[in-house]
């Protein structure tokens, strides 16, 4: 019989909703986020070995970006939501079954804990709580493609300029700051959208961050917490 597919861990990260969260994996390599085994699955046995290997692979799934029906194309944000192209040329959340596939540096692994073997991870672009369907090495002769061509998804520039004033910077933990710059800079708008006068706000690290952008320099204009 076959077994329905599971999660077999759960993501922990700082971003509650879907805005702001990087389009790619790896574009802001100072996001940090751990990996949470479910059980049956919270076993060391089920990651010996993988320390050997500096990253992996996830497969997961869009909790956040769920239809009951599917279509043959979508508007791909990169093209100004203007263009229609079909769902298999896209990396669109809205798919058949709805899975994503994303590359982490593996940081550490915690062996010991109450929640079990936890693998500490870098330069994830997941929503707190997402669940992880598989987990698997990345292995470079294998999966590193130089010559591949990127389509109509070019590699982004160098990003936004980010402002933030000294006193807004002191509410953020130092230690997520980098983050936090590093995300602002890929910004965190749909591309379609371009208005200097509007304030933006983004859930990160517990804390709700507000911003406009003009041009190409993003300034923080309020970060509150946001419990």
């Amino acid at each position: 019989m076959e077994r329905g597919i599971q999660p077999v861990a759960h993501m922990r990260s700082e971003f509650p909703e879907k805005f702001g969260v990087p389009r790619q994996s790896g574009l802001v390599e100072a996001l940090k986020g751990e990996l949470l085994l479910e059980p049956p699955f919270r076993t060391p046995d089920a990651l010996r070995g993988i320390e050997g290997f500096s990253h992996l692979w996830l497969i997961w799934g869009f909790h956040k970006a769920q239809k009951e029906n599917w279509s043959a194309t979508v508007r791909p944000p990169r093209l100004g939501g203007n263009q229609r192209m079909g769902v298999f040329a896209t990396r669109s959340p809205f798919r058949p079954n709805g899975l994503g596939l994303s590359c982490v540096k593996l940081e550490s692994v915690e062996w010991d804990g109450p929640e079990g073997p936890v693998l500490h991870v870098s330069g994830a672009d997941l929503v707190d709580g997402t669940p992880i369907y598989d987990i698997k090495p990345y292995v470079p002769y294998a999966d590193c493609r130089p010559e591949a061509t990127e389509g109509f998804a070019p590699a982004p520039g160098e990003g936004l300029r980010v402002a933030i004033p000294p006193e807004l910077e002191e509410r953020v933990p130092g230690e997520k700051r980098e983050a936090l710059r590093g995300v602002l800079a890929c910004d965190p708008r749909p591309h379609y959208q371009d208005d200097p006068g509007r304030v933006y706000g983004m859930a990160f690290a517990g804390l709700e961050v507000r911003f406009t952008v003009a041009g190409e320099v993003l300034t923080v204009v309020d970060v509150e917490d946001g419990a």
